[in-house]
């Protein structure tokens, strides 16, 4: 028996000033995959391109780990896009060969006068042909279930990426200072040599 869940979460982050604006950090997509998933759970797989190993899930006493390539790329204003590219389920074959996730989302910087903030939204799905004899359970016991699951992850998602973009966001602006500190250092001491 095929049955969809579906989940959605919206997210509103203010940003405070930093001396250089949010939307030439978003271009670097993979500084928001850092931020969504502890970095040892993700790999690399092309520039644009990550596989994701989320974190081992139970649904109905069923313990399922989904294994998800995700693209994730950024246009010239900084709003960065993410969507699902495949799944695997690792740990149980049944539901893998029966299991469909579609993911997709995205994260933008707004500006009003002095206050900055990032919106964005994701969306979830996953059509999954459940194992007898859970599927003896009504559809609407399984669909709220299953919503609730999903609804958890996307908060989850939510809530790392609400703590940790920032954070990461403050130490890259930090970094890109101390670079150009250290290239205007270099720049006076050639000119100094160049004077003598």
């Amino acid at each position: 028996m095929a049955t969809k869940f579906t989940a959605s979460q919206s997210v509103t982050i203010a940003v405070p000033k930093q001396s250089i604006p949010i939307q030439h950090y978003l271009r670097q997509p993979h500084r928001l995959v850092n931020a969504m998933v502890d970095n040892s759970r993700v790999q690399h797989i092309s520039e644009e391109v990550f596989r994701l190993k989320m974190r081992p899930l139970t649904f109905m006493s069923l313990n399922i780990q989904p294994i998800v390539d995700m693209r994730v790329w950024a246009d010239a204003n900084g709003t960065i896009y993410l969507c699902s590219q495949g799944c695997e389920i690792r740990g149980f074959e049944y539901v893998n060969q029966r299991f469909a996730l579609n993911l997709k989302g995205y994260l933008s910087p707004h500006h009003d006068a002095d206050h900055t903030r990032l919106e964005g939204k994701a969306d979830l799905e996953v059509l999954v042909d459940i194992p007898y004899p859970f599927s003896l359970t009504p559809k609407a016991i399984l669909e709220t279930s299953g919503n609730g699951l999903l609804k958890s992850v996307l908060l989850t998602i939510k809530q790392r990426i609400s703590h940790h973009l920032l954070a990461d966001y403050r130490s890259w602006v930090s970094s890109q200072m101390e670079i150009n500190q250290t290239d205007n250092d270099n720049t006076d001491i050639s000119i100094l040599k160049v004077d003598f």
